[in-house]
């Protein structure tokens, strides 16, 4: 398994007054150990801490209403659950404090953003897959951090596997 991190373009966050706080994302992947390190390192410069979110995927509306069958199962959820409870412990292990969160959307572009706003955080690290051509790439649940990227207001960390 190859591990490659590509710098983020967009332009550092001004210095908050206190820790940093780091967002650790997932569009409902296992979070690697490469990334949550990554996370770790970016938080332990300061004394800073991580914040793990990961999304369950909401698969949609009925005639435009929400449909409960189209929620995720419970079964999605426990995996959601425990992949959050992972990243905690290995983040607790290397000595940063951690807290997570799950959140169930149809966009988790949007709810990540929010996410990182909302907590102020100084840095959104996220695990993908490699990129894909341009034309395809919109339709592809996977590619959801670069589309997270190019809308980050933050630093933004891809941590690749699997080249």
């Amino acid at each position: 398994m190859a591990l490659r991190l590509i710098p983020s373009r967009s332009k550092p966050a001004a210095p908050a007054a206190g820790p940093r706080t780091v967002l650790l994302a997932s569009e409902g992947r296992k979070f690697t150990a490469e990334a949550i390190d990554c996370a770790a390192r970016l938080a332990g410069r300061d004394g800073g801490r991580v914040r793990v979110l990961t999304v369950a995927r909401l698969w949609g509306t009925g005639l435009g209403l929400p449909n409960p069958g189209l929620r995720p199962s419970k079964r999605e959820l426990a995996e959601q659950e425990e992949n959050v409870h992972l990243a905690i412990l290995r983040l607790e292990k290397l000595g940063i404090a951690a807290d997570g969160n799950i959140v169930v959307t149809r966009d988790p572009r949007k709810s990540i953003l929010r996410e990182a706003r909302r907590l102020g955080c100084g840095d959104i690290v996220m695990g993908a897959d490699p990129r894909r051509p341009w034309f395809i790439a919109d339709f592809m649940w996977s590619q959801a951090p670069y589309r997270v990227r190019r809308r980050a207001p933050v630093p933004f960390h891809i941590v690749l596997t699997g080249t």
